[in-house]
């Protein structure tokens, strides 16, 4: 533990020096190619910060957070896009938060693929809720011999889905308490997708759907669109979950330190692709025929969960990445436990 804070302190003052860097020497020079050459430092060193950790926990957020989301939001910044944009009107202490935390900033008008479909059902949960959830999924663990291994795989989509939301949602309500930003929530109930492009487009880790969309989608639709017309979208699809996957990659070997076996981008790849066929038939159709919801929901989040454990989940399990993540929430969770009874007990 004594060596982790030891990490987190020496990672912490290395963000925080490179994005003073970024905010007062590279926001002076011109936005375009020479100011994304003077951040090429910066991103480098943002993808060698994870291995800096031994746990995996930590690795895997600054994989998350610094690696991809930060990196992909500073190549916006180099042209003067993003939540980093000059017109932002960022002071230091917002530049640092909208760089390093997975949020975004709620807009008064949203992208319109943003929204799901207006008929589909509702199954909220709040945030106390997954966090229960999550804890007893991860005791559930502690029975999975008797499972068979696909239940297992399945109980894993669960544990992912409450995870990754449990993460950015304490965020979210972090840096809304402290900067009082209203933001957009992490995801929309991707369980009741109706079709690959609600999951993927409208529901599923909307920060990093939203980041891919400035950063990949548009400007390969737009350097396309000469050329394809109105097919210039679908190229744009292909190659957003085409970066996912190799993002992905980059940070299952933050967390395994194994050589990619190229499953996770596949599995991305074939999202994409089938996305693809799916835009193109509703294009076809003119959107005049639809599967009810009650139908296309358990297709598509089959299909999602599905290929998730043929391509998603075995170079994690292959590694064990699997079980010494369960053993850290565990250890986690014990702690949270015996500190709250220490504190129940002083109060009583």
């Amino acid at each position: 533990m004594e060596v982790e804070i030891k990490n987190l302190t020496r990672v912490s003052f290395s963000l925080l020096a490179s994005l003073i860097y970024c905010h007062f020497i590279s926001s002076r020079i011109p936005k375009g190619k020479i100011r994304l050459v003077s951040l090429l430092p910066v991103f480098y060193l943002f993808i060698t910060l994870p291995i800096c950790f031994a746990s995996l926990f930590p690795k895997a957020i600054t994989s998350l957070f610094i690696s991809w989301l930060a990196n992909f939001k500073l190549a916006l910044f180099a042209f003067d896009h993003g939540p980093l944009s000059s017109d932002q009107s960022n002071s230091l202490l917002q530049f640092i938060s909208k760089t390093l935390l997975p949020v975004k900033i709620k807009q008064n008008e949203k992208h319109p693929s943003s929204q799901p479909p207006q008929n589909s059902p509702k199954l909220p949960l709040n945030l106390p809720a997954k966090v229960l959830l999550f804890t007893v999924l991860v005791g559930v663990n502690d029975y999975k011999s008797s499972f068979h291994e696909k239940w297992i795989l399945g109980l894993y989509c669960c544990m992912v889905y409450l995870l990754v939301d449990i993460i950015f949602g304490i965020f979210n309500a972090t840096v809304h308490a402290i900067l009082r930003m209203e933001l957009e929530p992490p995801s929309n109930e991707p369980y009741l997708s109706t079709s690959l492009q609600d999951f993927w487009g409208r529901r599923w880790n909307l920060m990093v759907t939203n980041l891919l969309r400035h950063t990949v989608y548009k400007p390969v639709r737009s350097s396309l669109g000469s050329l394809l017309g109105q097919w210039a979208p679908l190229p744009a699809v292909v190659a957003s979950f085409l970066v996912s996957g190799l993002m992905h990659e980059l940070l299952f070997y933050h967390v395994t330190r194994a050589s990619p076996s190229w499953e996770v981008t596949l599995f991305f790849v074939l999202q994409g692709a089938c996305l693809v066929v799916e835009l193109a038939v509703k294009r076809w159709f003119g959107g005049r025929w639809q599967l009810h919801w009650a139908i296309a929901g358990p297709l598509t989040v089959g299909f999602v969960v599905m290929t998730a454990m043929w391509l998603f989940f075995p170079p994690l399990i292959r590694s064990g990445a699997d079980e010494r993540a369960i053993d850290e929430c565990k250890m986690f969770l014990n702690l949270v436990k015996g500190e709250g009874l220490k504190w129940i007990g002083k109060l009583i």
